[in-house]
């Protein structure tokens, strides 16, 4: 087994800083996107408040995020002759939950969709969503199947085939009661399965079945085929199918360049529907302008460019899977947020990661950064080394040959930098 060095560098410490930055942020805005007139003070039960609940979720996000990002990711990793296989525990506990949140009686249904599990007592109203730890896990277990197939990924019924209905599996099962995770999860596995080496003509073949399930999961439930014909044209009911998306284009309109100022949006108070969770980049765009929406994509560009970096710099080949996939699973969602939200796609209830209220995705996103900044401080023993000494020689090459010259004098070796 490959030995490695784990220490802080630039690209683990600048995904740190970022992230923990759009926590801040989010735990600002739902306490902004909460405000209403008729809300009793922060004070009153404060356990049931959503702007307690949500600092609460962050700070134990920021705890994980640390926390994973110091332990070794290659634990994840499949090992050759052994029984005890984390990732693939993994998968099957996310399997069970997943089925779980489908029985009557054990899964419980919010806002017309049964995506829910309860935990702890009814009182508190808390529950998580198993789609959201189904994105971290199906990224682990792929990256990890991945890189212990390695060539054999390139071989269509041994090694492709099975990794990839696997992973049709886990999309359809998500995607009975959420189209959107299913559909950011396929995308993910479909970029983690292609850059482990799959032939682009395994790929091709699979995905017509995969847009024929795609359109299956649409046409079967009668509120998505609404939500599309209502995206072509929602002036047609502006009150109705089509209200939702009018509002987010006004809320974002009405904040212009610079915005109202932090706390004084107006269409937070009851004119735009899911305003602290799905739709809170249209209240940041309201209240901090479109400059704010710029700085919001900026600091999930700078995520990307850097969980890129991790990607690239990674010393293993499960490093730089799983680090694709954390990256591919953020830059998305993120992506898809937004579109909704701006109007150029469907609408579809998928969150803005580290922003959108939300405990369970404000977690587990944390969780995958964490393992990129795991990948990120992760490199090989000596590496440093090596690149000093090659640069040291570089240096005594370059003085050698300047004053091997007839023109070179000392005054132009003692410039060269040292």
């Amino acid at each position: 087994m490959i030995q490695l060095d784990s220490r802080p560098s630039s690209c683990s410490t600048t995904i740190t800083i970022t992230a923990a930055a759009l926590l801040g942020l989010g735990v600002v805005m739902v306490f902004s996107a909460s405000a209403s007139l008729s809300a009793p003070p922060l004070t009153h039960d404060v356990l049931k408040n959503p702007t307690v609940r949500q600092a609460m979720f962050t700070f134990v996000a920021l705890v994980a995020l640390l926390m994973v990002g110091l332990c070794p990711y290659h634990s994840w990793q499949f090992r050759s002759r052994a029984w005890m296989q984390p990732s693939l525990l993994l998968m099957v506990g996310t399997f069970v939950l997943l089925v779980l949140v489908l029985v009557p009686g054990i899964g419980e249904e919010r806002k017309g969709a049964q995506r829910w599990l309860p935990l702890g007592p009814s009182a508190l109203g808390l529950g998580f969503q198993p789609s959201e730890i189904a994105k971290v896990s199906v990224v682990i277990f792929l990256a990890a199947y991945c890189a212990w197939l390695g060539n054999g990924i390139r071989k269509f019924w041994k090694g492709y085939l099975p990794t990839i209905m696997l992973l049709g599996f886990y999309a359809a099962l998500v995607g009975i009661e959420d189209f959107g995770t299913a559909a950011l999860i396929g995308v993910v596995g479909f970029g983690i399965i292609l850059a482990a080496g799959a032939k682009l003509w395994h790929l091709f073949i699979t995905s017509l079945p995969a847009v024929a399930g795609a359109v299956y999961l649409i046409l079967d439930k009668p509120y998505r085929v609404q939500r599309l014909l209502s995206f072509l044209n929602p002036e047609a009911d502006p009150q109705g199918a089509g209200y939702h998306q009018i509002q987010s284009l006004v809320t974002i309109a009405s904040g212009n360049w610079w915005g109202l100022g932090l706390g004084n949006g107006v269409q937070k108070y009851g004119y735009l529907p899911e305003g602290r969770t799905d739709f809170i980049f249209a209240v940041i765009c309201e209240e901090l302008g479109i400059i704010g929406g710029i700085a919001v994509i900026a600091l999930f560009g700078i995520i990307l460019w850097q969980g890129k970096r991790a990607m690239v710099a990674a010393p293993t080949e499960f490093g730089r899977l799983l680090a694709l996939g954390a990256t591919l699973t953020i830059g998305f969602q993120a992506a898809m947020n937004i579109a909704v939200v701006t109007v150029s796609v469907p609408t579809k209830g998928i969150g803005l990661p580290f922003v959108s209220a939300g405990g369970t995705g404000v977690i587990f996103f944390s969780i995958l950064v964490g393992m990129l900044v795991n990948v990120a401080r992760y490199r090989r023993p000596g590496l440093d080394v090596q690149m000093e000494s090659s640069v040291e020689g570089t240096h005594e090459t370059i003085v050698s040959r300047a004053s091997e010259r007839d023109d070179a004098s000392p005054q132009v070796a003692a410039m060269l930098p040292t």
